[in-house]
């Protein structure tokens, strides 16, 4: 995933390596530690979420290093579709893998309906045969620009994100997790409540813990805790076990 991390009050660099958990509350990643992950309450299960940037993957080493479950890019705005999105998602899916797709998403080049659409028609879709995992919406910090917002103010950008994540659920009849940091959350929505109801929360904070999370949040599906390790891509803990994983994967009417 596109990340990058903040060097002072206006400086960023492109992410090099694993946050330094140095203040609670601030979960963009920066720094590397080596730090083993203080993994979150009740049985935790591994997975890793990869794109372009890893190329092919050896998914059967992935797996006998105990990955079970993948996410992978598929799309960014309206006009990128990843290369190696169909033979990544094929084969997570080969070595038995739950696997799902993210989009990244880009507020400042197009609406969130029709990014929805992209998404979907594009490898994000999702169906309750207990692989596929539901889409995901990766909205976090600017890559392309000095503003982390895309120029939002917190309103507008909380109706971007409300907008994209309907529109997937009248499509899908799912509703997307959400892939971000607490800072970016509490900056650009701020603070905006409102989505933990409908919207799973995969958090990113590289370093032993967890920490807080965005507003509205009370728990996390998964947790990206590291950008490097014995997994191809991003480290990635779902919280709970594997029962529990599949039932995500199934949705929320699942027994």
């Amino acid at each position: 995933m596109r990340r990058r991390c903040r060097r002072g009050p206006r400086g960023y660099a492109r992410l090099a390596g694993v946050l330094a958990v140095t203040m609670v509350g601030l979960a963009t990643p920066c720094a590397t530690s080596a730090a083993t992950p203080r993994v979150p309450t009740g049985p935790t299960v591994r997975g890793m979420d990869v794109s372009g940037h890893q190329g092919a993957v050896d998914w059967a080493t992935a797996w006998h290093r105990g990955a079970r479950f993948s996410y992978v890019k598929a799309t960014e705005g309206t006009g990128f579709r990843s290369p190696t999105f169909r033979a990544q998602y094929d084969g997570a899916a080969r070595v038995g893998m739950l696997r799902g797709a993210y989009h990244f998403g880009r507020p400042d080049v197009s609406g969130a309906a029709e990014q929805a659409r992209y998404f979907v028609a594009h490898g994000g879709d999702w169906s309750p045969d207990g692989r596929t995992l539901p889409g995901v919406l990766d909205i976090e910090y600017n890559p392309y620009g000095p503003d982390d917002c895309y120029g939002l103010n917190p309103a507008a950008m909380s109706g971007w994100i409300a907008e994209f994540s309907d529109t997937y659920h009248a499509l899908t009849g799912r509703f997307p997790a959400i892939y971000t940091t607490r800072n970016w959350w509490n900056t650009c929505t701020g603070s905006n409540p409102d989505f933990a109801g409908n919207n799973p929360l995969w958090v990113a904070r590289y370093g032993p813990r967890v920490g807080a999370l965005p507003a509205g949040w009370h728990t996390h599906a998964i947790w990206q805790h590291d950008n490097r390790g014995p997994l191809p891509g991003d480290q990635n803990l779902f919280n709970g076990d594997m029962a529990a994983l599949e039932r995500f994967a199934m949705g929320p009417t699942a027994p």
